[in-house]
């Protein structure tokens, strides 16, 4: 009894650690994201990003130094370039790479291997290399919509090839609620966000207008990001109470078991990028340089706490992707390390 006891304490500690480390990174995600969606110019946010896919994917993997959250935050900005119309290789590397490519990651990463730099670059660098690939496989898909939730497709709008299909059609002849601005302009109330923005453009709204937008549009986003972010620090701290670490860590012998026992655990353990280097330097001594880079790599990618975010931007089969590949890449690139320094 007593000790069923520990472990429920043991839990819900564990589970208002996880809430409290990422609850600040979630609020700056929501603002940059509502400062996206009211004060950035879609078009000419567009307008700066390369057309060359490969360029577009190494840009959005690069953002991160611009927007540095973790990889709480990163979720709702992307998921607001997705609606603002950015190329698929823009918002996936900002997804993928945001968490890590920041300099507050850096820094945190700096001090914690000062002894190891190698280990600071090499993060940096296999992040990229992960992002920017995933980034390019999921740029090949012309239409991203079957792979988003149905609620941001709706926000996103109509494909332009539907848009087209229609131009003749007048807006009165649509549903919807119009409110005459002037004469000959109308404004559809109840469009996408993204669509309302564009209507409005010629004569925006005045700022302390725009400020009340902004708040509203955080409220709302804490609200649905803020519940599945509690189910997945349950469940994250749930999974490392119930499942023993000795278990995870007695694989950890060798440049094979060694990666997939440290990629399991940061799967398991969840923690925040801005401090995972604090953690991993516990393993220094035990562990294979590989096997920490794996760590530091994929856990701000995957992990148990943001899968719940990610389901509110992607359906399962695309994190499932998302998943594989990212799982893939960092053990081929961690144990081309390891059999290279061993």
């Amino acid at each position: 009894m007593a000790g069923s006891m520990t472990q429920l304490n043991n839990g819900i500690t564990l589970f208002f650690s996880l809430l409290v480390e990422a609850m600040p990174f979630l609020l700056i995600g929501v603002l940059f994201s509502s400062v996206l969606l009211l004060f950035v110019d879609e078009q000419k946010l567009l307008a700066i990003m390369p057309k060359n896919v490969v360029l577009a994917a190494l840009a959005g993997s690069l953002i991160g130094f611009m927007f540095p959250v973790c990889e709480c935050g990163n979720i709702p900005v992307a998921r607001r370039l997705l609606m603002k119309g950015a190329p698929s290789a823009v918002a996936i590397g900002f997804l993928l790479a945001a968490p890590t490519v920041n300099p507050v990651v850096f820094w945190a990463t700096w001090i914690a291997f000062r002894d190891q730099p190698e280990i600071v670059f090499l993060r940096v660098g296999f992040t990229l290399i992960v992002a920017v690939t995933i980034a390019l496989i999921f740029s090949a898909q012309d239409d991203m919509r079957p792979f988003l939730q149905d609620n941001l497709t709706r926000m996103m709008g109509e494909p332009e090839s539907s848009a087209a299909a229609d131009p003749e059609v007048s807006p009165l002849l649509k549903s919807g609620t119009f409110l005459m601005q002037s004469p000959g302009q109308l404004l559809q109330l109840d469009a996408p966000p993204a669509q309302v923005l564009a209507q409005v453009a010629v004569a925006p709204p005045p700022l302390g207008t725009r400020l009340q937008m902004m708040v509203d549009n955080m409220v709302l986003e804490l609200r649905e990001l803020g519940a599945v972010l509690v189910i997945g620090s349950a469940i994250a701290a749930l999974v490392q109470v119930a499942v023993p670490r000795e278990i995870i860590l007695g694989l950890g012998q060798g440049p094979v078991t060694s990666i997939l026992a440290m990629m399991a655990l940061a799967w398991v353990v969840s923690i925040c990028s801005t401090v995972d280097a604090f953690f991993a330097l516990s393993f220094a001594s035990t562990f294979t340089s590989g096997a920490l880079l794996a760590f530091l790599v994929f856990g701000p990618m995957i992990d148990l706490k943001n899968i719940s975010l990610l389901l509110t931007v992607f359906k399962g089969r695309a994190i499932v992707y998302l998943f594989a590949l990212a799982a893939q890449l960092i053990f081929l690139l961690t144990l081309i390390m390891n059999l290279y320094t061993s």
